[in-house]
């Protein structure tokens, strides 16, 4: 850190590189991160004055005690598709996934640890593997439940998951007060796959307006929606652009925008649909938009 810090400034030509909180907004979707990060474990320096994507090694501490150094792209990447709070330390990720020992036979304690030992003290010769052919590619079987329809197409879909969450379905319930559009479509015909199925799902379709709506917050533990998350998000919005429709994202929670069109609120209330509507009329012009308000 230290070194780093100084090469900052030499080459910005500035005593204080980075001003407290220029990166605050950044680091605001990694809640587990801010508190697993202490300044007085790296030289004073704050977080929100690191660049995310900085390539030096931090200090960083659990809520469990486990001091561990990483930078901050392998911490930010580090959930992956784990859902729990320890992911985040490698140490607690490790203890909460043990790996199983066996013992065959019947065999003291005293037996068992004196084996472990003679094995860790002699290391056997091991003849090299043989080299075998390249594995074959694996061959992806996709959902046959999806209707045969013309990309961009939206349906209702059988495979589709339910709302994750009850603000979801106020943000729905709020729209359709304020928006005539056709209810019950949950899917889009895509023209590549997508998780094992040629369609995706968003949160909210506008099918007359071609506009598919998605709700996104942190979740509880910080997981939701950054990381692999992330990129499975800017994949979906891609796969639905290339079908003909545009995507808006309500971003809550510190999370920021993956587009320009998308909302971005500390969380959703009152102002979100007509922050939406305004990003609508943005997308396909007020002409169009306001013929469908109630």
């Amino acid at each position: 850190m230290r070194l780093w810090w100084a090469r900052r400034q030499f080459s910005r030509g500035r005593e204080v590189p980075y001003e407290v909180g220029a990166y605050r907004s950044a680091w605001a979707a990694y809640p587990e991160l801010i508190r697993q990060y202490h300044p007085d474990l790296n030289e004073g320096v704050t977080l929100s004055q690191i660049p995310p994507a900085a390539d030096v090694l931090l200090c960083w501490e659990c809520s469990a005690g486990h001091r561990f150094a990483a930078t901050p792209s392998e911490q930010r990447e580090r959930p992956g598709r784990v859902r729990r709070r320890s992911a985040w330390c490698p140490e607690c990720s490790a203890l909460a996934a043990p790996r199983p020992v066996r013992v065959t036979g019947r065999a003291d304690a005293a037996t068992v640890l004196s084996a472990v030992a003679d094995a860790r003290a002699v290391r056997m010769p091991v003849a090299p593997a043989p080299r075998s052919k390249p594995a074959a590619r694996r061959v992806v079987d996709l959902c046959d439940r999806t209707p045969d329809l013309p990309v961009g197409e939206p349906f209702a879909s059988a495979c589709a998951p339910k709302p994750a969450s009850a603000a979801e379905a106020a943000l729905r319930a709020r729209l359709t007060d304020a928006l005539l559009f056709t209810p019950g479509l949950n899917a889009v015909r895509t023209g590549r796959p997508f998780h094992r199925h040629r369609e995706v799902w968003p949160d909210i379709l506008l099918p007359e307006l071609r506009v598919a709506i998605e709700y996104d917050t942190p979740g509880r533990h910080g997981l939701e929606h950054v990381g692999s998350r992330e990129t499975s998000d800017r994949r979906k919005d891609a796969l639905l652009r290339a079908a003909g429709w545009e995507v808006v994202r309500v971003r809550t929670g510190g999370l920021q925008s993956l587009g320009e069109h998308d909302v971005v609120l500390t969380s959703a209330g009152r102002r979100t649909v007509p922050m939406l509507i305004e990003a609508l009329r943005g997308i396909r012009g007020a002409l169009l938009v306001d013929a469908y308000l109630r």
